[in-house]
């Protein structure tokens, strides 16, 4: 056990992301069969919240196994420590649905220059419905996925990297994962569409990450980041344009980009974070974009 739990230290990054992706994509793989790929939007409808309910553990178990295996006892407290600590200002609280609001007035922004972009809860004709079935699901992938990547994977790479160089690495990978759930019939097969994948998976996913880091780091509370992923995933859904052609596929996504790099413009003149909890103290601090 000494022998694995050293291994798993030295190596704990990127053993994390494998696990993610096997228990992740295995899981998705097991829900359906490989011949159903990709989903069609009517198959996603009926079976979407089941294969994303068995991808969302990917990050969750292998986060809690990660630190039962390199950390121990000692990295299991630090975690539920962090997972508790939502006894903090509510300036963070609502610091962290800044993102969910900016990137929405940036879709209504949208819609005023491409009608087919209109959200969903404006052309929805019920809309306490839309605004009801959005709640779980959000909540879900809020808490099941920052189990993993902020519970320990951010921690790990902070030791080394800024909040930026983190939220890159953190953001790639996340981004790539995420592929089962962006990827359409067309998206291997055409220049357009592959630009349209890239888009969706890449960027905007990374500069939000940064944000998650930066207000985990401020914080130390895994609540306050699971709200902000909470509160995007909502926002996402209940504002998710109606029916976008051509151009405006592109657009969204590089739309919601910019408003998440103007974000993270505007937290990283902001000046030098906090220690997190059980981090090496020697590390380059706060917001620094240099690694």
């Amino acid at each position: 056990m000494a022998r694995i739990r050293s291994l798993a230290r030295l190596h704990a990054v990127p053993l994390y992301f494998g696990l993610v992706f096997l228990l992740s994509w295995g899981g998705g793989l097991l829900v359906l069969a490989p011949s159903r790929l990709p989903l069609s939007a009517e198959e996603f409808t009926s079976l979407g919240l089941v294969v994303y309910l068995a991808i969302i553990a990917g990050p969750s178990l292998s986060g809690i196994t990660m630190i039962a295996v390199a950390d121990g006892m000692s990295g299991i407290r630090d975690f539920l420590a962090r997972l508790r600590r939502w006894r903090i200002a509510p300036m963070w609280y609502a610091l962290a649905l800044v993102p969910a609001l900016a990137t929405s007035a940036a879709t209504l922004a949208l819609a005023f220059l491409l009608p087919e972009s209109r959200p969903t809860i404006v052309i929805a004709e019920d809309r306490s419905a839309v605004l009801i079935a959005a709640i779980v699901p959000s909540i879900m992938v809020g808490f099941f996925e920052e189990i993993g990547w902020t519970g320990f994977a951010v921690p790990r790479l902070r030791a080394r990297h800024s909040i930026l160089v983190t939220g890159l690495i953190v953001g790639a990978v996340w981004g790539a994962w995420h592929f089962p759930m962006f990827w359409e019939e067309d998206s291997l097969l055409a220049a357009f569409p592959f630009a349209i994948l890239l888009a969706r998976l890449f960027a905007w996913l990374p500069p939000f990450r940064v944000l998650l880091i930066w207000i985990h780091e401020r914080t130390g509370s895994l609540p306050v980041v699971m709200l902000m992923h909470a509160a995007v995933a909502y926002a996402a859904i209940v504002f998710a344009p109606s029916s976008l052609t051509g151009a405006s596929l592109l657009i969204a996504p590089l739309l919601s980009a910019a408003t998440m790099w103007l974000l993270v413009g505007a937290v990283g003149s902001g000046g030098s974070g906090r220690t997190l909890p059980g981090s090496p103290a020697a590390r380059p601090s706060a917001l620094s974009f240099d690694a």
